[in-house]
């Protein structure tokens, strides 16, 4: 069989993914960039070399919407995401003309509302109701996409995994030193916030809950986006830009827990948030705020592998701060119990959810293809 995946970028948190289902089922990877709003520019630089470098079937879809929906015909199946604009919807209707099966891998567990979203918004949830599977990125989209289909029976959960050989690696004190030495983070406790710096991502909140709680502690910002500015003037606050994936680990290791503020927005809803993931392999808990996909899906719990606070209250979120940098004992338990909890999020169970959803798909039909 073969089966196309479609995509925005090829990103290195995905690529184990996708050699697991391109060596099982034959999965090739079609990119088709955009998505700009939600990715920071690493990702979507150099294109063309990162295709030319996967170890498994992939090129640029580089027709657009007319290819999305001219690829069924070339294909038995087609997985598409919840994103990309009329990527998806074309991929849908080619399929649905071409007689190929069709997987969404679906990421949204809130409607979002604009223009374009209230007139896509009939043909999405046939969408939604019609594909011959869904694979979800967690509980939380599984439930929102039940709640449109009418039954989850052939809805499955691919739990959002990122590299474990990368961040469970094992950091050294030299390393700590090294990167705080680089950095002039001094010797006092640091908490890490990785991610875009946009609204969205509740980087305002953060920065207001951090005022408010003045902590005798640095807030280490890691990433890039329009709110760099704010965050570099801001008192006990360290921003180090953008660093190389490699690095993440180490600042982690080095921090007290990670924050995640992100804030819901008309067109946005965190989908997941991976930096927990990332930061609960170090062992360390996450203060998370429902918004978050990885608190509404099952990973951050409060008071089980960290925190969670309402959205937009930096009230709430400075006690959280405050809280977990006064107790030692709360954190290592916490972040104990996120190092095992995270173990269940891996790229086997990844692909079994896929694996599962194909088999639905491509079982025969009493009424023919």
């Amino acid at each position: 069989m073969r089966i196309a995946l479609l995509t925005t970028y090829l990103v290195g948190y995905r690529m184990p993914l996708y050699e697991r289902l391109a060596r099982d089922h034959g999965l090739e990877v079609l990119c088709y960039g955009g998505g700009e709003r939600y990715v920071p520019p690493w990702i979507a630089a150099d294109m063309d070399a990162k295709l030319a470098a996967a170890p498994f079937p992939a090129r640029r879809l580089a027709g657009g919407v007319r290819e999305a929906y001219a690829v069924a015909g070339d294909y038995q199946a087609v997985i598409a995401p919840y994103a990309g604009g009329a990527i998806l919807p074309a991929a849908y209707l080619g399929a649905r003309r071409h007689r190929a099966r069709f997987i969404l891998w679906a990421s949204v567990w809130a409607q979002p509302w604009s223009a374009a979203n209230a007139l896509a918004l009939p043909l999405t949830r046939r969408i939604y109701r019609d594909a011959d599977a869904i694979v979800a990125y967690g509980e939380h989209v599984r439930r929102y996409v039940a709640g449109i289909r009418g039954r989850d029976d052939d809805v499955f959960v691919a739990p959002q995994s990122v590299e474990p050989e990368l961040f469970g690696r094992e950091v050294t004190e030299a390393e700590v030193a090294e990167f705080r030495a680089r950095h002039a983070l001094g010797d006092g406790p640091l908490v890490v916030y990785a991610g875009r710096l946009v609204p969205e991502k509740g980087v305002d909140v953060l920065l207001e809950a951090w005022a408010r709680a003045r902590p005798a502690a640095t807030l280490l910002v890691i990433g890039d986006g329009p709110l760099a500015a704010r965050a570099a003037a801001a008192a006990r606050v360290k921003l180090l830009g953008a660093l190389p994936r490699e690095q993440l680990p180490v600042a982690y290791h080095a921090s007290e827990f990670a924050v995640l503020a992100s804030i819901p927005m008309r067109r946005f809803r965190e989908p997941w948030g991976l930096v927990c993931n990332e930061a609960m392999h170090q062992a360390r808990p996450v203060i998370a705020t429902t918004a978050v996909g990885a608190a509404a899906g099952g990973l951050v719990r409060d008071g089980d592998t960290g925190l969670v606070v309402a959205p937009s209250d930096p009230g709430a979120l400075a006690g959280a701060i405050v809280r977990l940098l006064a107790d030692r004992e709360l954190r290592e338990r916490l972040g104990h119990a996120a190092a095992t909890a995270v173990q269940a999020y891996n790229y086997d169970a990844m692909a079994d959810a896929f694996a599962r959803a194909l088999a639905i798909a491509i079982r025969p039909s009493p009424t023919g293809p």
